[in-house]
């Protein structure tokens, strides 16, 4: 699906009564061309009949952070304490927020409940995830905070070398403010959750998730301890080597150690395990086996926003009723086409471009 064929379906989801010469001046654009790309949506199976009556599809509620990526990288090698020639770029950023934005651009449904400043950066972050087609309804505007920020530094061969993150304003997306997204998350086919939210945040989606498969990106070894009460609620987890040694207290200095770290997460009730193991790979591990892919081959340009989207494939997979092993596939043909890509999202990020990529 197009970016253009994004924007069309989210307002249809939005009003599926809408007259095209509506559609066409929200969109800057010619009648003739909604037309055109409603036909296009039609053939692929998005819209069924007359009157935009959308093909049923169990969307999915992404939950979690939300905020603006500043990325600083080096043209050489770093030097600490000294100014150091670059560049400098910002892009909406959040881990929730971009497993939504990759959901999206793949073609699913995808609801984000998070939270924004009224601020030039809250502003910018809602207009261009609403752009990539995903529903930002569930999300909170908050007049006296500022939008949670993302500031990294990468080495020249991009990888990261220090991050620094504002994200205090995820401590007010509190139980009461959620409350009001209550149908939305007890609705959903999926429900993916970043460890950005506070422990009583997590503590009441959980609850209201209730039988729904919950996907779970734990974000670093120390937020990582917040989901610890609830890892048997898991469906999926998707834990990098040092997030994964933190829960489980065990090993991960080598490959080998992946298989009994998962048996951890397994013996807590975690149904599924993927485990990035960094340039070993990624291990997989649920009720149908286990297995190992080795990592993305591909350039690497950034490695910001390559776990959300190998996240996102995973939620993709499921939703497609995929096996594991071929949820795991698909989605580090997310996470490679991300890596490739100068920007948090890869904005040629689709099913097509996915697919492409692994029948190379």
């Amino acid at each position: 699906m197009t970016e253009r064929e994004q924007q069309i379906l989210a307002l249809l989801r939005r009003d599926p009564l809408i007259p095209q010469q509506e559609l066409a001046d929200q969109l800057g654009i010619s009648r003739s061309a909604v037309a055109g790309h409603i036909m296009n949506l039609a053939q692929k199976g998005h819209i069924r009949g007359k009157g935009y009556i959308l093909a049923e599809q169990r969307y999915v509620a992404a939950v979690g952070g939300a905020n603006m990526d500043i990325v600083g990288s080096a043209s050489a090698a770093l030097r600490h304490g000294d100014s150091n020639p670059g560049q400098v770029r910002c892009s909406p950023g959040g881990v929730a927020r971009n497993v939504a934005e990759n959901l999206a651009r793949l073609g699913a449904d995808c609801r984000l409940v998070s939270v924004v400043g009224d601020d030039i950066h809250g502003r910018s972050l809602l207009e261009a995830t609403q752009r990539a087609g995903v529903d930002v309804r569930g999300c909170l505007t908050l007049p006296d905070a500022a939008t949670s920020t993302y500031l990294s530094i990468q080495q020249a061969d991009g990888d990261m070398a220090l991050a620094i993150n504002d994200m205090d304003i995820l401590n007010r997306l509190t139980p009461e403010r959620l409350q009001a997204q209550r149908d939305l998350v007890r609705h959903a086919g999926a429900v993916v959750a970043d460890t950005n939210l506070s422990a009583d945040a997590l503590a009441w989606l959980i609850a209201e998730t209730g039988d729904k498969p919950l996907f779970v990106d734990p974000v670093s070894a120390f937020k990582a301890e917040r989901v610890r009460p609830w890892l048997s609620r898991i469906h999926t987890l998707k834990p990098n080597r040092l997030e994964a040694a933190a829960l489980s207290g065990l090993p991960l200095e080598r490959a080998e150690h992946a298989p009994e770290a998962a048996r951890w997460f397994h013996e807590q009730g975690v149904r599924r395990v993927v485990l990035s193991m960094a340039g070993a790979g990624i291990y997989y591990s649920g009720e149908a086996g286990d297995g190992w892919l080795d990592a993305p081959d591909c350039a690497i340009v950034n490695t910001t926003g390559s776990g959300d989207a190998l996240m996102a494939g995973l939620a993709w997979g499921w939703l497609n009723e995929l096996s594991l092993a071929d949820s795991v596939r698909f989605a580090r043909g997310c996470a490679a086409l991300t890596l490739s890509s100068a920007a948090t999202n890869n904005p040629s990020l689709s099913r097509a471009a996915v697919e492409a990529y692994l029948n190379a």
